[in-house]
């Protein structure tokens, strides 16, 4: 569980899905389910301003009543973002999501993002590795392997 968030982005991949602070929430959500995803970023130029996701739709919006042609993506954004340095393990990263009770968290290198890790990214990385684990441990039991 060493394993850097960097090296879970290598594979992933680092793109990163945005809005800008102009859009409403009804554009927001279309460019969620265009790229089938659960989370945006929302950018003001190239700072990071916020951040949007399903749950912000559903508490933020839905509950309130809120037209989501008209209401701007900036009044129910999360505009206080925690972020995580590539550096971080795994398993820092996996406390943080307990801990935080968060589900994403951009990358921020240098104060640029560089990619957005998602719970669900860290729960297949785990279950890769443990994988790969119990595999080991068969061929080594079954003499496949040198001690």
């Amino acid at each position: 569980m060493n394993t850097s968030i960097a090296t879970l982005l290598q594979h992933k991949g680092g793109a990163v899905r945005t809005v800008p602070v102009s859009v409403s929430v009804a554009e927001a959500v279309k460019e969620m389910n265009r790229h089938k995803i659960g989370c945006v970023l929302v950018m003001d130029g190239a700072r990071l301003a916020g951040v949007f996701t399903e749950r912000d739709v559903l508490t933020r919006v839905v509950a309130a009543d809120l037209d989501p042609k008209s209401t701007p993506i900036t009044r129910v954004m999360t505009g206080n973002v925690l972020t995580v340095a590539p550096e971080t393990s795994v398993q820092q990263m996996m406390d943080t999501f307990a801990e935080k009770r968060c589900r994403h968290m951009p990358v921020v290198k240098d104060g640029q993002v560089i990619g957005l890790i998602s719970i669900g990214d860290v729960s297949r990385w785990v279950a890769g590795a443990h994988r790969a684990e119990a595999e080991s441990l068969r061929q080594y039991i079954a003499g496949g392997l040198s001690a």
